[in-house]
Parts: structure tokens; C-alpha cells; sequence
């Protein structure tokens, strides 16, 4: 790309509106997507900020869908926030969109029922697989207990 186009105002901010239309982008996310198809650092940053001041891109917003996105897709807090975290957007906004979100430990629940079905685990090797599921999903040992049941019977 040449370096006129690369810091060209117009032709980066069609850039950015062009990958916005396929899909919502974290502002890091859009940065790194712009600047590997060679805009300038500077030039990228600024057409960012002018989307952001219009309200076009917005990292709360991002969150707060993917949150909504992943949870009903049966996905547990610690998996989405390593992934919004990968994406660029800052602690405080994940945090705040995963307080924001579903019930985790119903959420558990849920999934745990629609994989392994309604009874809950007969023996200690049945749990420790639910659990296993249930922590690739991404849940917490707290919403692991809550949906495998604390208590197991012996007999």
C-alpha cells in the first residue's frame, strides 16, 4: 500500500466502516485489523476516535454483546472474558458486562441438563466428567458445584 493511501483520512475510515459492517469490533480489535492491512498507526487511531465519538463503535456495547452472544450459546464468565481480553477491551468493561449478564450458576445448570440430561451424576467419575465440561465451558468451581450438586450419594 503507499504510503498516501496508508494515512489517507477517507480511505481508512471507509477501511474501518467496511469491517464494521460485517460484523461489531472492540476499538484494540479494529486498531490491529487496520493497521495489518497496512494504514498508518496514527491515521487508524484517529479514524477510530472519530467513529467512536459518532457512536458508531463503541467497546461497552461489544461487550455487552458478546457477553449475551456467548452466554446463551451456553459459554461460562472466565472463557468470555479471556476472550473480550483478547479482543482488546479493558478490564473494567468486562467486568462490568459480565456482572451485567445471565444467572452464571443457572446458566451451568442449563448446560450441564442439556449435555448430560436431567438426573444428576450417579458417581464420582460421571461428576468429575460433568465437571471437566463444564470447566472447558468456562465456569467457575462455584458454578461447577452449584450445577453437578455438592452433595454425591455413596450407596
Amino acid at each position: 500500500m503507499n504510503a498516501e493511501r496508508s494515512a489517507d483520512r477517507e480511505a481508512v475510515g471507509a477501511a474501518a466502516i467496511a469491517l464494521l459492517a460485517r460484523r461489531d469490533f472492540a476499538r484494540a480489535e479494529l486498531h490491529a485489523k487496520l493497521c495489518s492491512k497496512g494504514f498508518d498507526d496514527a491515521a487508524a487511531e484517529e479514524a477510530i476516535a472519530a467513529l467512536a465519538a459518532r457512536g458508531v463503535i463503541d467497546d461497552r456495547r461489544f461487550a455487552e454483546n458478546y457477553v449475551n452472544w456467548h452466554a446463551q450459546r451456553g459459554q461460562g464468565p472466565i472463557r468470555i472474558a479471556a476472550e473480550l481480553r483478547r479482543h482488546g477491551v479493558p478490564d473494567a468493561l468486562v467486568d462490568a458486562a459480565l456482572a451485567g449478564g445471565p444467572d452464571w450458576r443457572a446458566l451451568a445448570s442449563r448446560a450441564r441438563r442439556a449435555k448430560f440430561g436431567g438426573l444428576p451424576p450417579a458417581s464420582w467419575t460421571d461428576k468429575a466428567r460433568q465437571a471437566r465440561f463444564l470447566q472447558y465451558r468456562g465456569f467457575s468451581s462455584d458454578h461447577i458445584r452449584a450445577a453437578t450438586g455438592t452433595e454425591l450419594d455413596t450407596d
